[in-house]
């Protein structure tokens, strides 16, 4: 029987909290226990619908109802608040302008031109496997995060828009910001390093331009007029900041996931080829993302039994859909074998990853070199506590001291 809550409970309850910090995991399976649609409050108090069955998230990210458009909000949901020269990208527009916008970025994460970044990817990869090396020779133990999985994705998404190599980290550290600000003053005053920056680099490129994507966006709209200044630096803004963050977070889990499970590293060591198995399982298991992008019912619509006003903030939880028995059996267990690999930390339906062929090829080389290179990688400090980042948006490690043992 469908039952429709009010959108007016006084009291709602508040699922991301401590707990939610320390394990994530253990939450969701109380709220999936409970039923897959529950009304709860954000931690600023906002009122949401949190998706947490594996059936109902994947059919929702497919449901033309359910608008990621926020002026079908009825409750003035406004997000990060992002000024519309970094508002306009794929993440905030429906049909039909998703789909122009989407051609055109398209053409720079085509299987075959992912392939041609092998070599340069592989580079990258060696280089830093031997840089991680060198510091723990020195000092005993590195931090994986900072001196491995960050560097990699920001150098590989920065070659793709020519971005040059001092301002590298800068960017980095301010999508680091927005995504876990110290506070709302921290929060605008990375937006407004990132607007600027952009606006800058995207002046720059015009006046000389190159053989990069950015290059290539800024002819379509100074030569073809196929999109708007607003959407030409939202996209530099989307492919600069979500793809680089990504995969960064699930390079320092998945490590930290390998060293926890020694028999299915050994596995890896005698069978490379399996790699690309725990790249998909690893991205089901650790995928940083808790939630899918909020969407909009344009419509009264009806989830997991549950009726659903028209312009109420819907949250998919994509973290409680990765751990659902009802889809994965035993989903608590890291099992390279899995034979489900149909995960969603890359997304479904119209808003699928264009990057998850690079963020995928990035992945198999990184976890590759350190199983090969680094076969007695070890937690430096096994007893301590490690540090996570946690919000309900996304979960990713803050640091990762390893060591090798002789």
């Amino acid at each position: 029987m469908t039952r429709t809550p009010t959108s007016q409970d006084v009291t709602l309850p508040q699922p991301f909290g401590e707990a939610f910090s320390r394990d994530p995991h253990a939450v969701y399976a109380g709220l999936r226990a409970e039923g897959s649609v529950h009304r709860v409050a954000l931690p600023d108090g906002s009122p949401v619908w949190l998706v947490t069955h594996e059936a109902d998230v994947r059919a929702g990210l497919t449901d033309q109802r359910l608008s990621v458009n926020k002026r079908h909000s009825s409750t003035g949901f406004s997000g990060f608040s992002l000024p519309p020269a970094l508002d306009r990208n794929l993440l905030n527009i429906d049909p039909d302008d998703h789909l122009r916008l989407r051609r055109l970025v398209a053409q720079g994460f085509t299987p075959r031109h992912v392939e041609s970044l092998r070599a340069g990817i592989g580079a990258a990869v060696d280089a830093l496997v031997a840089r991680l090396t060198a510091e723990i020779a020195s000092g005993g133990e590195a931090d994986l995060v900072a001196g491995f999985a960050k560097p990699l994705p920001v150098r590989v998404i920065a070659a793709l828009l020519d971005i040059p190599a001092a301002d590298q980290e800068r960017f980095s550290g301010w999508v680091a910001t927005m995504l876990s600000p110290r506070s709302r003053e921290a929060l605008v005053e990375a937006l407004g390093d990132v607007h600027r920056f952009l606006v800058d680099l995207v002046a720059l490129r015009r006046a000389a331009p190159g053989d990069d994507m950015l290059s290539s966006l800024i002819a379509a709209r100074d030569e073809e007029d196929r999109l708007t200044e607003d959407e030409l630096v939202s996209l530099a803004f989307l492919i600069l900041g979500a793809a680089g963050e990504n995969v960064q977070h699930v390079i320092s889990a998945g490590a930290l996931t390998l060293i926890e499970h020694p028999e299915q590293l050994a596995e890896l060591r005698a069978r490379p080829a399996r790699t690309a198995d725990a790249v998909e399982e690893l991205l089901r298991y650790t995928s940083p993302n808790q939630t899918a992008i909020r969407r909009f019912p344009t419509e009264p619509v009806e989830i997991g039994g549950v009726r659903i006003p028209a312009g109420d903030t819907v949250l998919f939880a994509l973290a409680s859909a990765h751990r659902d028995p009802a889809r994965y059996p035993d989903p608590d267990r890291f099992d390279i074998h899995r034979a489900d690999k149909a995960h969603l930390a890359l997304g479904h339906g119209m808003h699928y990853c264009l990057g998850a062929p690079l963020a995928r090829l990035q992945l198999t080389l990184a976890l590759g070199a350190l199983v090969e290179r680094l076969p007695n990688l070890r937690l430096a400090r096994p007893g301590d506590p490690l540090r996570w980042n946690s919000t309900f948006r996304f979960r990713a490690l803050q640091d990762l001291p390893v060591t090798t043992l002789p």
